[in-house]
């Protein structure tokens, strides 16, 4: 026999003296919108906040403008002091509680300064909300002025329980240490949604903080809203009989990088995807002018690159049509079963899709899809909907108002990966829409090497393109970190995104050429110019064809001077793969991967079987280039204490990060010496030096290891040169005592001369090596290095630019660490330049005005 089913209903007694406010009229989108919690506002008289109810003090944020409290039923009640008040820093309030109090009904709880937090703050209205909605049938609040302890301010109706199981979980709350987010991205969907499996393995309530924010660690809207970014701060809180439990797998999943590869970002052989400018904004209703093209080119578009290649073919503008819904519904129990029937049939579907592209081999795209089902089964997502239908909402109208709130507040954010990932919400949101209503988006029969247009493609319609038909894509939203972007690099279909609004009018039909590289399109073109473009794209394979026959062929230009083409790699098998591509050694193991995706350092012994494995994988007597570990502020690792920074990019970061923890250096350098038996000749490079005593220390630290390592006697040390005071001092750190070499991180080189980061949507295009100063600055290092029979490499993203190889010849470059599948071209750019004429262009290149000048020196070429 079942057990009979029991409910309880909440009094929540009014915790200010005021005017109750109805949730939906506050000024402030994340409350009317209740996407933090169902409840009401009140207008404040008097400046005192009690408790409502019995229950126990859970948070109370650090600038006291919040608290949350948690009654006995398991219900969380949080109370927000204004709007906006958060930037007061805690200044106009005055705690009467802490942390892990039992309060009753009318206990004081925070006093706080009525008339200098009102002329501070953007407005005094109170939040008091639920936050933990999933336990909730109905909140009826009452209406008008209420008094502090005395008056009812609102009934909560908690969801029918099961008496045998039912019942509140009991159990301690249990808070984390503050944890920093290792994710290069940040908390944004699959990481994410990581999390909130996980969470929901456990039954206590789990909540994840950053500063005055706090998340419901099972929804994944919730916590992507906060926008949590690489280096952030972050506790995980839990309440329940298996608190402990959950909070130490989060936290260690969390550092882990939660199913997440956590890579070395800001590399310097890696160049960062720019932003989407802020001109590319979504197309404006139809009727509208014609805005000049950017380029001053009417038949020139330009966005971002958001896949690299050339696509040539015939316009199909794709259009995705409204759905018609009712906004009045039926009996709200019969909406309630459509709404919970669809996200079923909808789950079955992304299931199936998941399956398929796991099965394809396609793990990073089916990881997108798993998100996707995370957002699906989201309870704040599900809070909104039902919350809707309750009030005679149907269940159509109600969930697209859900999914569509959500997604208006992830497009609002400043970060570029989580504001994308509102195309991920409404792409869900539209799979659900469909199944509630019938009516399915009709795919549009495609001609042969088509070339799609659209203000927005879901990742869906990206994963399920035919691939047989599609060249290309433009879209005049979205960025190139979003998921349609990597999903069309994975495929290899040229992409450009934040198009100009203008490609939405072009005729369907036209053909145009799509340069995923450059981020452009170009439309009106004749029939001999097309006949070009594809003659080009033909003469490029060819080109890569004889490159790639005689890639084991050495790089010496055809006067005789022979130059070293190495590699960068960031492990064993890209080291195994470097000598397939005919690379000659390796200019720079980027050692962090060793560092990152893990709770722990690597011992002595870890460190020594990767480095050694590097090693042998190249052929013997090859050069390995080892940079010590290079990670700072902006690239944190869970487990070496390095404080978020304002400016990590100027703070401590490279082998400041080593100088400071000298220990973990001396592991590093301990476990590369242990490698030299293994057949490379083996170097070793100190990142981020900026001074001489920087480099002093370094040595130090090493020479201290060397002491006790033969081998040491075989390994050359040297610097990269990232920093321009080691360009200017070029002189001085050539003579310093057992300064071997400099290898010149030229992405960083570059931001740091000009003062521009790569990443900076407006500046990323000027960021460019072959700026005159960058190049004055390696040429004179390598004529300062020389006079002491010392030796330069290039590690950094121009290496790999054959256009700029002639240029970096003449300067007195001696070694190019380029990309893997760069190796071959590179050296057929040697092989086809003599060095006289590199260093007479070279000397005319330092001279020049601007990057587009120096290009001019060496115009690119097709065959």
């Amino acid at each position: 026999m079942s057990q009979p089913l029991t409910t309880a209903t909440v009094e929540l007694m009014a915790p200010l003296t005021g005017v109750l406010v109805p949730l939906d009229q506050v000024p402030d989108p994340v409350f009317a919108k209740k996407m933090v919690g169902d409840g009401f506002s009140i207008d404040p008289l008097y400046g005192l906040l009690v408790a409502p109810v019995a229950g126990e003090v859970v948070d109370l944020q650090p600038s006291h403008h919040a608290i949350t409290l948690r009654t006995a039923e398991g219900l969380e009640i949080l109370m927000h002091i204004g709007l906006d008040t958060v930037a007061l820093g805690g200044e106009g309030f005055t705690p009467r509680v802490a942390e892990g109090a039992s309060v009753a009904p009318g206990d004081p709880l925070i006093e706080f300064d009525l008339d200098g937090v009102g002329r501070a703050a953007k407005s005094l209205l109170t939040q008091v909300v639920i936050t933990n909605m999933e336990i909730v049938d109905s909140i009826a609040p009452s209406a008008g002025m209420v008094e502090a302890g005395s008056s009812v301010a609102a009934f909560v109706q908690l969801k029918a329980q099961d008496e045998a199981d039912g019942q509140p979980k009991q159990g301690a709350a249990v808070t984390s240490q503050a944890l920093i987010i290792p994710n290069p991205t940040g908390l944004h969907a699959r990481p994410t949604a990581t999390l909130v499996n996980l969470a929901k393995q456990y039954s206590s309530d789990v909540r994840i903080r950053r500063g005055d924010d706090t998340a419901n660690a099972k929804s994944i809207v919730a916590i992507m809203g906060m926008a949590v970014a690489r280096g952030d701060k972050v506790t995980v809180t839990a309440h329940g009989s298996d608190a402990a439990e959950a909070v130490d797998a989060i936290v260690a999943a969390i550092r882990e990088g939660l199913g997440e590869a956590i890579p070395a970002s800001g590399t310097d052989d890696t160049v960062a995807m720019p932003a989407v400018p802020a001109e590319a904004a979504p197309a404006p209703a139809p009727l509208r002018a014609a805005p000049e093209p950017r380029s001053g080119d009417p038949d020139l578009l330009l966005g971002v690159a958001a896949s690299p290649g050339l696509g040539v073919g015939t316009v199909v503008q794709v259009r995705h049509d409204d759905i018609a819904v009712s906004e009045t519904g039926e009996d709200h129990h019969k909406e309630r079963r459509k709404l919970n029937s669809a996200i079923d049939r909808a789950a079955l579907d992304l299931s199936a899709l998941e399956l398929k592209l796991e099965r394809d081999g396609s793990a990073d795209k089916a990881a997108i899809f798993a998100a996707h089902g995370e957002i699906l089964q989201d309870p704040e997502l599900l809070d909104i909907a039902v919350s809707a239908i309750d009030k005679g909402k149907s269940a159509p109208f109600a969930w697209r108002a859900a999914y569509n709130s959500f997604a208006d507040q992830l497009a609002g954010l400043d970060n570029e990966v989580l504001a994308g990932r509102a195309a991920d919400v409404r792409d869900v949101g539209q799979r659900v829409l469909e199944e509630l209503t019938g009516q399915r988006s009709e795919k549009a029969e495609l001609p042969e090497a088509a070339i799609l247009v659209a203000e927005e493609l879901t990742p869906s319609d990206t994963a399920q393109l035919d691939r047989s038909r599609v060249v290309g894509f433009a879209t005049t939203g979205g960025g190139a970190s979003s998921h349609v972007a990597i999903i069309a690099r994975s495929f290899g279909i040229p992409a450009v995104a934040g198009i100009e609004p203008g490609a939405l009018d072009i005729a369907e039909g036209s053909r145009v050429v799509l340069d995923g590289t450059a981020g452009t399109l170009r439309q009106n073109l004749s029939d001999t110019e097309i006949d070009e473009i594809l003659a080009r794209q033909r003469r490029m394979a060819e080109r890569r064809e004889r490159e790639l026959a005689a890639k084991d062929q050495p790089a010496v230009t055809t006067d005789g001077h022979a130059v070293q083409v190495v590699a960068n790699i960031g492990g064993a098998d890209d080291a195994a793969q470097s000598v397939t591509m005919g690379g000659e050694g390796v200019g720079l193991l980027r050692s962090e991967f060793v560092f990152l995706g893990r709770t722990t350092a690597p011992t002595e012994a870890e460190q020594a079987d990767v480095y050694a494995a590097c090693a042998k994988a190249l052929r013997p007597g090859d050069p390995l280039v080892i940079r010590t570990l290079d990670v700072g502020g902006d690239k944190p690792l869970a487990y070496v204490p390095i404080p978020v920074e304002e400016n990590p990019f100027l703070g401590i970061r490279g082998v400041r990060v080593g100088l400071e923890q000298p220990e973990l250096l001396r592991t590093q350098l301990r476990a590369i010496l242990a490698a030299a038996e293994a057949g490379a000749e083996l170097h070793i490079m100190f990142p981020m030096i900026a001074t001489i005593a920087d480099w002093r220390a370094a040595k130090a630290i090493y020479d201290e290891v060397a002491e006790d390592h033969p081998t040491s006697a075989h390994v050359s040390v040297g610097i990269m040169m990232e920093v321009p005071s080691v360009a200017v001092m070029a002189e001085q750190f050539a003579a310093e005592d057992g300064c071997d070499f400099f290898s010149v991180g030229t992405n960083d080189l570059t931001s740091y001369t000009l003062a521009m980061d790569r990443g900076h949507p407006k500046l990323a295009s000027q960021v460019d090596p072959c700026n005159p100063a960058v190049l004055k600055l390696i040429g004179d290092a390598a004529e300062a290095l020389h006079r002491h029979g010392k030796w330069l490499g290039i590690c950094g993203g121009v290496a790999s630019d054959v256009q700029a190889v002639p240029i970096l010849l003449g300067l007195g470059v001696d070694e190019l660490s380029c990309s893997i599948p760069a190796i071959p071209a590179v050296k057929a750019a040697v092989r086809a330049v003599s060095i006289a004429h590199c260093r007479e262009i070279a000397a005319r290149a330092v001279t020049c005005a601007t990057p587009e000048d120096v290009r001019a020196l060496v115009p690119a070429t097709e065959d």
